[in-house]
Order: structure tokens, then sequence, then C-alpha cells
């Protein structure tokens, strides 16, 4: 083999194992260095809880910007220890080397422009990516993570502290098969039952993005006519628009900028169906 033939494959190699590192770095470049206790918690009966759930999308895939590591003493969330720490992205811990920025924080600022100064959020992060509806619905483990016993903990965890005010939800991009789709808003319907017992008020109110309208995947707008149609079915379930969010370039996963817009639509939807 000639010296070029062994050459080409080793630039290859290096210039592709370059663009990773770089990639992974730039996606953790303004990840926060440290946590911020909380060392006075606010009154049980002024920590609103809201728990985060689904996949990716809600777990975060956004790139992280320094605005999202700034904290806002009425904003809390945990960590992986069940400490109470005050909010900065990535919220999620579950999947440490594809975290990256959700609409929590957004969701959390966008609220408090709306609600009385006297109330804190406490954000409670439980989604895993790439979980489908069923490994829900079966608690299977996911990632490490049994998906709904860990609902259960951490939203027990949040109610140590404070009423559960809501569930965010996003999630479907894994069903989106022959197989499940048609399935999807009886699933759906099944789950929320159980978030809603697990909070003890079958009241509790639940706000469920659409999938992006991006994808070439043909089954992603099945799921979102289940979404929507069981969403009209739900009282106290509202319906989050993102037809016009943009993906980070994979076709699956909202940019940084949409993950804001996200939270922020998340927060004016919430108000609303309060008001």
């Amino acid at each position: 083999m000639s010296f070029k033939k062994t050459l080409l494959p080793i630039l290859l190699l290096s210039f592709f194992s370059h663009g990773y590192a770089q990639e992974k770095s730039d996606r953790t470049q303004y990840f926060p260095k440290s946590e911020m206790l909380v060392n006075e918690i606010p009154k049980k009966e002024n920590v609103w809880v809201f728990i985060l759930a689904g996949q990716s999308n809600m777990a975060g895939r956004g790139l992280v910007a320094p605005q999202d590591t700034v904290p806002n003493t009425r904003i809390l969330t945990i960590n992986k220890q069940g400490d109470i720490i005050f909010a900065k992205e990535p919220l999620h811990f579950y999947e440490p080397s594809m975290a990256g920025l959700d609409c929590g924080l957004s969701f959390g600022k966008g609220l408090l422009k709306q609600i009385p100064d006297s109330i804190s959020v406490l954000l409670i992060p439980t989604a895993v990516g790439g979980s489908s509806i069923t490994q829900w619905l079966s608690d299977s483990t996911h990632r490490e993570v049994k998906l709904l016993s860990n609902f259960s903990e951490k939203t027990a965890l949040g109610m140590r502290y404070g009423e559960v005010k809501g569930i965010l939800w996003h999630q479907g991009e894994s069903d989106a098969k022959a197989k499940d789709a048609a399935l999807y808003q009886s699933r759906l319907s099944e789950l929320f039952h159980r978030f809603r017992n697990i909070t003890g008020n079958k009241e509790t109110s639940i706000l469920i993005g659409q999938l992006g309208s991006y994808s070439t995947n043909a089954l992603w707008p099945k799921i979102n006519d289940h979404i929507k149609y069981y969403a009209s079915t739900d009282p106290y379930t509202a319906l989050i628009n993102t037809a016009d969010l943009k993906h980070n370039g994979d076709e699956v996963h909202f940019n940084a900028e949409s993950q804001r817009i996200l939270g922020e639509r998340l927060a004016s939807e919430f108000v609303k169906m309060h008001n």
C-alpha cells in the first residue's frame, strides 16, 4: 500500500475525531461549572411544582447559552442527589453525554411574569430521550432510568416542598411507527390517568407540546392529530402549537431559540388555563 493510501484513512479519522470533540466542546461550553444550593426553601404554600416529562425534546438538546444559566431566586429545581438548587440549564441530568437546553427555565421565567411575587416555581425533570409511551406505561428501564417509578419518586420529592400545579409533556417521536402511531391516543389517555393518580389530583393540569412540523416522517403529523384530539377531550389539558419552531439541524430536536419560545408558550398557556 502506498504512503498516500495509508495516510488518507488516518487524516479522515483525525478530521472526524476533531469534529466530534469540537461539537462536544461547543455543546458543553456554557454549562454551569457549579450548583447553587437553596439554603432557605420557601414555605410549601408558596411553591408551585411542575414535572417535566417525555423524551428528548423535553429533556433538551438545544445549545446552552450564557443567558440560560443565569439563576433566578424564585426558580428552583433538583440535582441528581435530590437537593433543591437554583435552576440553571441544562435541567435534565439523566443523559450527561447528550444533555442540552430544554424549555424548563424559559417556562419558569415566563411564568414569573404572570403570577404573584410571593410564588416560587420548582421544576422537576423526569424526561429521558428515546423513550416510547409504551415504555412509560410498562415502567421500563430506559437508559438506566425506570421511567414511571422515577416520575413517581421525583413527584413525591416535589410534593414535599410544594403543590404540583402541572405536568409539561413532550413525547411521541419514538411512537411514530406503523405499529404504534394508531394506538397513541389511547395510550396517552392511560398514561395521563396514571400521572394524575401519582399526583393525587384528577384535575392536575397537563400541557402537551406538539411534535415539530419539520420532520420528513409521515407519521409525525398523525401523532400530532392524536395529541390534538386528546387535548380536545380533556378539560385539564392544553395543547401547545409548535408548527413554526425550528430544528437544530437533525430534523428531530428543537433548536435553542425554539426551546425558549416553547417554554414561554407553555407558561402563557398555563396561565390562560387558570384564569
